[in-house]
């Protein structure tokens, strides 16, 4: 099978509280883009492969897709494997999901090759084994997701609408975000419901203008150069501009081709992970 697995982006992240295990509660607005990673999964006889276009990705267990089939191997008792073959768009450490998309659309493709008839929620039991955003990125599309991001709600879908999104040439560890991140200095929450109900008008400048996200009070106080392209972003004609996850990934709505091009063009000069994408 030959799968496209979607990068995400958030709408709105908040922090609405800590279970004694010590994750968080959350409750965010998840949207997928256009960008792609792309995995061609063929049924084996013998073992779990895996290739990939770039070289810094890893090929073993480290590897979310590897993970992925080797839990569904394991917990359905399969006897043959899995050759995957991977090729890398979506970047990497950036707050997108990326790990957590290819490891769903593994998922999901082995539920099919392997003829198991599994349902979402059965797979969503297995891919939050493996990550919180992984059931998320099983469903797609827009949603809400609350608890640790395992309680996932579809909400109107937000397709369309042009966005620029940056990667710097640096990663951030999103366990390390969260722990560092005190709620009680967290003096703006956004107001999750009210953007539930713009996205269902489909009113881009709303959203644009109120989405949040709660760990940029983090991500950006650690580092300046987010808090200059978020500007910049916003200069350069954005609605709006926000980090996704746990960043450090940037990104800006767009209601004009020509003013997102020239954001695009700005920021290609400085940086090689740089998009033009569109919400679906």
């Amino acid at each position: 099978m030959l799968v496209k697995a979607y990068a995400k982006i958030n709408l709105s992240l908040d922090v609405v509280g800590k279970r004694d295990d010590g994750y968080h509660l959350l409750q965010m607005i998840m949207q997928n883009i256009e960008l792609y990673d792309l995995l061609d999964i063929e049924k084996n006889n013998e073992d779990i492969t895996l290739e990939c276009n770039k070289i810094y990705v890893p090929r073993d267990e480290r590897n979310l897709a590897y993970k992925a089939a080797k839990l569904f191997i394991d917990t359905y008792d399969i006897k043959g494997g899995v050759s995957i073959k991977l090729i890398k768009n979506i970047p990497v450490a950036a707050g997108l999901a990326g790990g957590s998309t290819d490891a769903a659309a593994v998922l999901n493709a082995m539920n099919k090759i392997y003829n198991l008839n599994l349902n979402f929620q059965e797979l969503s039991s297995l891919g939050l084994k493996i990550g919180a955003d992984v059931p998320y990125c099983i469903r797609g599309g827009t949603a809400l997701c609350e608890g640790i991001g395992e309680i996932i709600t579809p909400i109107e879908p937000f397709k369309g609408h042009i966005l620029v999104l940056i990667k710097p040439n640096f990663g951030v560890s999103t366990k390390e975000v969260y722990k560092n991140l005190d709620l009680n200095k967290v003096y703006k929450h956004p107001n999750t419901f009210d953007l539930i109900k713009a996205i269902g008008e489909n009113d881009i400048q709303y959203v644009s203008e109120n989405m949040k996200n709660v760990l940029e009070n983090v991500t950006l106080r650690k580092h300046q150069i987010l808090k200059d392209i978020k500007e910049k972003i916003i200069r350069m004609g954005a609605l709006g501009a926000m980090m996704s996850g746990s960043g450090p990934s940037m990104f800006g709505f767009f209601d004009d081709m020509l003013k997102a091009q020239r954001c695009y063009d700005h920021f290609k000069e400085k940086y090689s992970e740089v998009f033009i994408t569109k919400t679906i």
